[in-house]
C-alpha cells in the first residue's frame, strides 16, 4: 500500500515538502488554510546549494523561464556609496558550486512548484484548516475542519512561522520580535530612470539599517528591500501593511545621493515586521515520532543570509531522500525521521545563526562598521563567499 504523507501549508516549503514526498514513492496530500493559492509580492535570492535542487527535481528549464542570473554582488557603503567588496557570481559560481545564484519573485518560484506538484499527482485541498493529531506507532491521524478525521503515515508541518503544527508538537510559543522592519518594493525597471535599472544584486549598508536590491522575473522587474531597527504597532502575526516607506526615508537622511534617489523612485511599499526563533538546539525541534517540521514552521530565520526559503527547499530534499528509504518494511518511519532531523538541525541552525551575526554586521556603527569596511576592502571576495553554505549539505 502507498505511503500517505498529509502536508500542512501550502506555500513553498509546503510544495517543495509535496513534491520531494511524491518523487519518493509517497503518495502526498497538502492542506492549505487559504481560499486560493498565492504568494506575497517579494523577490527572494537562492543561493547555488538551492539551485541545484530544483535543477535535481527537473525545474532547471521552468526557473530559467521566470528567474534572473546576476553576474555579482556589489556591497556599497550607504553612507559614502563607495564600493566596499565583489562577489562574481554568473558563470563564476556556476563553475565553483555546480549550480547558478537566482534571484527570483516568490510568486514565480511558488508558481513553478504549483505546477511540478499538480503534474507528479499530489492532492490538494484549499480553505482547508487542520486541526490537532494524535500519532501511534502505526500512524498519524489529524482532525481537518469537518468530516472524518484524515489518517496518514506522516504529517509535515510547513505552515509557516506561525505554525499551528509547531505549537500541537512542541508547545514552546510563538516566535520572537526581531525589532526590525522590512520595507519591500517591486517595480518595473521600464518605468523607473535609467540610472537606476541594475542587473545586479547590490547590498547598501549603514548605520542600523540596509538596503538590497536585485533584479527578478528575468530582469523585467527591480526588488528593493529595505531594513530598519524599529517596533510595528499592532499585532505582529498582522505582518503585512501598506506604507508610505517615511520611515525608512527617515532612517537614510544622510546616506548617499543614489540610495535616496532610488527609494524616492518608487512609490508603492509594504511593510513587515522581522520575527525568528533562536537557533535551533536540538533534533528534536525538527521531528518528533511521525510529525517533521520543515521551513520556516521549524526554523525561522531573519533575512540576512538571504537562506529562509532556500533551507525549506534543502529541508524537503532530504525529507524526500529519507521517506524514499521508509519505503523498504525494514525502516520505519519514525527512525528516517529522527534521521532527517539528525541530517538537518545542526546546518538549520547554523544558517540561523551566521544571519543573526551578519544583521549585526551589516547594520553596526563605530570602530565595528570601520572594521567591517576595511575587512572587506582586504579581503573582498574571500569574505563574501560561503563555501560551506553554498556547496549544500
Amino acid at each position: 500500500m502507498t505511503q500517505q504523507a498529509l502536508i500542512a501549508g501550502g506555500g513553498i516549503g509546503g510544495l517543495a515538502a509535496a513534491l520531494a514526498c511524491a518523487r519518493a514513492g509517497w503518495h502526498a496530500r497538502l492542506y492549505e488554510r487559504a481560499a486560493v493559492f498565492s504568494e506575497v509580492g517579494a523577490g527572494i535570492q537562492i543561493g547555488p546549494n538551492v539551485v541545484k535542487v530544483l535543477h535535481d527535481w527537473g525545474l532547471a528549464d521552468a526557473l530559467a523561464a521566470v528567474a534572473a542570473f546576476p553576474k555579482q554582488l556589489e556591497v556599497r557603503s550607504a553612507v559614502s556609496g563607495k564600493t566596499l567588496g565583489l562577489l562574481r557570481l554568473g558563470e563564476v559560481i556556476r563553475q565553483r558550486y555546480g549550480a547558478p545564484y537566482a534571484t527570483v519573485h516568490r510568486a514565480d518560484l511558488h508558481g513553478l512548484l504549483l505546477a511540478a506538484v499538480q503534474q507528479a499527482g499530489v492532492t490538494l485541498r484549499l480553505n482547508c484548516t487542520l486541526n490537532r493529531f494524535t500519532q501511534s506507532a502505526e500512524a498519524v491521524t489529524v482532525q481537518g475542519p469537518e468530516g472524518p478525521a484524515l489518517e496518514g503515515d506522516v504529517l509535515v508541518g510547513a505552515d509557516g512561522l506561525w505554525s499551528p503544527v509547531r505549537q500541537w508538537l512542541l508547545g514552546d510559543g510563538p516566535p520572537r520580535s526581531t525589532g526590525h522592519l522590512a520595507y519591500r518594493a517591486l517595480v518595473r525597471q521600464a518605468d523607473m530612470p535609467e540610472a537606476l535599472r541594475s542587473s545586479q544584486i547590490t547590498a547598501w549598508l549603514g548605520p542600523r539599517l540596509h538596503v538590497v536590491q536585485y533584479p527578478v522575473r528575468g530582469g523585467d522587474w527591480l526588488n528593493v528591500v529595505g531594513i530598519v531597527q524599529g517596533e510595528v504597532p499592532g499585532a505582529l502575526d498582522d505582518w503585512d501593511h501598506g506604507t508610505d516607506a517615511a520611515g525608512l526615508r527617515a532612517a537614510l537622511a544622510g546616506s548617499c545621493t543614489p540610495l535616496q534617489d532610488l527609494v524616492q523612485a518608487i512609490p508603492d511599499w509594504r511593510l513587515w515586521a522581522l520575527c525568528d526563533r533562536p537557533p535551533l538546539q536540538g533534533a528534536y525541534q525538527h521531528a518528533l515520532g511521525r510529525v517533521a517540521l520543515l521551513g520556516d514552521a521549524a526554523h525561522p530565520m531573519r533575512p540576512y543570509l538571504a537562506q529562509g526559503a532556500g533551507m525549506a527547499i534543502e529541508d524537503a530534499a532530504d525529507l524526500g531522500r529519507v521517506l524514499a528509504q521508509a519505503l523498504d518494511p525494514a525502516l520505519d518511519v519514525p527512525t528516517m525521521l529522527n534521521r532527517y532531523a539528525l541530517n538537518r538541525w545542526q546546518r538549520n541552525a547554523r544558517v540561523q545563526a551566521r544571519a543573526i551575526r551578519n544583521g549585526q554586521i551589516f547594520h553596526a556603527s563605530g570602530l565595528v562598521r570601520w572594521g567591517r569596511d576595511t575587512s572587506m576592502k582586504l579581503l573582498g571576495e574571500r569574505l563574501l563567499d560561503v563555501p560551506w553554505l553554498y556547496g549544500g549539505p
